[in-house]
This record gives structure tokens, C-alpha cells and sequence, in this order.
């Protein structure tokens, strides 16, 4: 009994809701969302607009970015669920901490953006996009990505700092990103860029890079909401939940 208890700790984390990897629930979701995914780049392909042609490609659109990191964090997934290779699991949840809140940023500035006024995300050039492709760049992957982490992953191991810092890095990086794309296009991939100031648009790319810390805190918080939090016994015979520094979202265990 207690050497099955044993192998069922090495297997997943205590607070892990479902197994992963493995080839059933976790293999679902990771080929389910994928297919998603490239469903949404099949879109793109076969919707030709004038971003095909320019510099950048849609690479310049942060929903696409984002959509890109979280094909590959689910592509390492399904490796790791195919091959119960933990080292492949250990990298699915790291990269699970950049592409999760950045998919949630994405949904939530995108949305957001589309109810004040949807000419603000969506340039007149392009084609109109249907339900189904506007819920496959704009939706589906920040819910699957949750998904994975609530029920298939360990509890995130990044401090607020840390990931204000990974977020700002992705923001202005993005930023760097959009300007030389620019030198070259002579536009910016969305309208709202052309509406701002520069001054305007360091505080949009600051803005989203807070909004993308408190997505990470979100998912913390949800996490310990659905899976509970670990707790560790102190000297003096009490309990306390453990120091996010201490927990396995990151490092695996």
C-alpha cells in the first residue's frame, strides 16, 4: 500500500487533479486543442489578406504570437502524454507559465477592445472572420490552456515580481517587434496603434504587461481554488500554506 501511495506521488504532483502525462484525458485535451490551433492557421492561409505580404507576416498580430506559444506548449504536452516523458511534462508547464496569462491577456484586451468598438482591433482590410475562427484565435486557446493547468498540471511556482517581469519582458519585446515592423509595412497590424501617441502606446504595452501579471496571479488564485494549497508542517506542531516558491508549477517534482 505504501509503495503504490509512493509511485502515485512520483507520478503527479499531490495537488495535480488528473493524471499527466498519459495517453487518455490529458492526450485529449492536448490533441483537441491543437487541432484547434491549426485550424486557426489554416484560417489564415486560406484567407488571404494584405498582412500575408508584408513584413512580418501574421506574426505581427499578438492573438498569433500567442497562438504560437501556445502550440508548442501544447505540442510538448502531447509529446510528453505519448511518451510519459516527465522531463517533456516538466517543459509543458514551464512554457504553461508565460502562454496561459498571455493567452488570457489576449482574450481580455481583445473583447475588451471589441466592445468599445470593434474597428479598434479589426483593420478595414481584412476579411470579415466568422464565429468559429474568431472564438479559435480569441477564446479557445486561453480556455484550453486553463484547462490544462487546473486539472493536468502542478500549481504555478512564480512570485508576483518574477512574473512582472516576464510579462513586462513580453510586452516591450512585442513592442520592439511592432516598431521595426512598421519601418518596413508603414502600418501597424491594429488600428488602435495608429490611434495613439507613442508616449500612449508605452502606457497600452505597460498596461497589458500588469494585466498579464494579474492573469498569472488569477491562475494561482483559481488553482488553489479548484486543487486546494499545499501546506507545511512548522516546528512548533502547526501548518501554513507553502511560500509559492516552494510549490511545483515550474520545477518538477
Amino acid at each position: 500500500m505504501a509503495a503504490d501511495a509512493a509511485r502515485e506521488l512520483a507520478k503527479r504532483h499531490p495537488l495535480q487533479r488528473l493524471e499527466a502525462p498519459s495517453r487518455g484525458a490529458s492526450a485529449i485535451l492536448h490533441a483537441l486543442g491543437l487541432g484547434s490551433f491549426a485550424y486557426s492557421f489554416a484560417f489564415l492561409i486560406q484567407n488571404p489578406n494584405p498582412i500575408n505580404d508584408s513584413y512580418g507576416w501574421h506574426l505581427q498580430y499578438l492573438t498569433i504570437l500567442g497562438l504560437a506559444l501556445a502550440t508548442t506548449t501544447f505540442v510538448v504536452g502531447l509529446l510528453a502524454d505519448l511518451t510519459l516523458d516527465r522531463r517533456l511534462f516538466a517543459l509543458k508547464n514551464t512554457l504553461s507559465v508565460a502562454s496561459a496569462p498571455m493567452e488570457c491577456l489576449i482574450s481580455l484586451l481583445y473583447w475588451g477592445l471589441r466592445l468599445i468598438d470593434p474597428k479598434l482591433v479589426l483593420p478595414d482590410f481584412a476579411p470579415p472572420i466568422s464565429t468559429p475562427a474568431d472564438l479559435s484565435f480569441h477564446a479557445i486557446p486561453s480556455l484550453a490552456l486553463i484547462s490544462d493547468l487546473l486539472f493536468f498540471s502542478p500549481p504555478y511556482a512564480i512570485a508576483f515580481l518574477p512574473a512582472l517581469g516576464l510579462s513586462s519582458v513580453i510586452a516591450f519585446s512585442y513592442w520592439f517587434w511592432i516598431e521595426r515592423c512598421y519601418r518596413f509595412n508603414n502600418f501597424y497590424p491594429y488600428p488602435i496603434f495608429e490611434m495613439l501617441s507613442t508616449v500612449q502606446r508605452v502606457g497600452l504595452f505597460a498596461f497589458s504587461a500588469l494585466l498579464m501579471t494579474l492573469s498569472t496571479a488569477t491562475l494561482t488564485w483559481m488553482y488553489g481554488v479548484v486543487n486546494g494549497k499545499e501546506m507545511q508542517e512548522l516546528g512548533n506542531g502547526s501548518i501554513r500554506p507553502k511560500s509559492k516558491g516552494q510549490s511545483g508549477g515550474v520545477k518538477e517534482q
